[in-house]
């Protein structure tokens, strides 16, 4: 009788075949999804990238005010937990922002007096467009991220047009 038998694994999970030791294959990530850097490493590259402040109020991140990493397109949108689909964000504006797209955030930042980093913005949501052309996929949020690009491009060309 092995130790199987004895535990009673496959009975308390339902599953009739079920390997378990050193014969049991090993899990195989998929050739197209390399392993993505986990969400600290993630925003520890972000803030390399764009600076340690809120991309939307530019307040510093230090101290109470706890940088996150912001999805530009939102994951309800299709958006992948990508480098380059994320910012640093303080807490509030993270909140705030919930599913409002970048530029309609761009937007009340502005009309709140505040002076977001559109360029940072602007270059994340290109290195996406990059990133899901060279690895595929991502089909959700491609027609999102093209209109958030046009909408960027018309803002950059008429800061005075909301």
């Amino acid at each position: 009788m092995g130790i199987k038998e004895v535990l009673g694994i496959k009975e308390v999970l339902g599953i009739k075949d079920f390997p378990l030791g050193r014969g049991a294959p090993a899990p195989v990530l998929h050739p197209a999804m390399p392993a993505q850097p986990a969400r600290a490493d993630r925003l520890r590259s972000a803030a390399l990238r764009d600076g340690e402040h809120c991309v939307w109020c530019r307040r510093p991140c230090t101290g109470l005010v706890r940088a996150t990493t912001d999805h530009l397109v939102p994951k309800v949108k299709g958006g992948p937990s990508w480098l380059e689909n994320e910012v640093v964000a303080c807490g509030r504006c993270n909140r705030e922002r919930g599913h409002l797209s970048p530029a309609d955030w761009l937007a009340e930042c502005e009309r709140r007096g505040w002076e977001p980093d559109a360029a940072a913005v602007t270059r994340a949501l290109t290195a996406l467009d990059r990133a899901i052309a060279e690895r595929g996929g991502q089909r959700r949020a491609r027609p999102y991220l093209a209109a958030q690009l046009r909408r960027m491009a018309r803002l950059a060309r008429s800061p005075e047009l909301p």
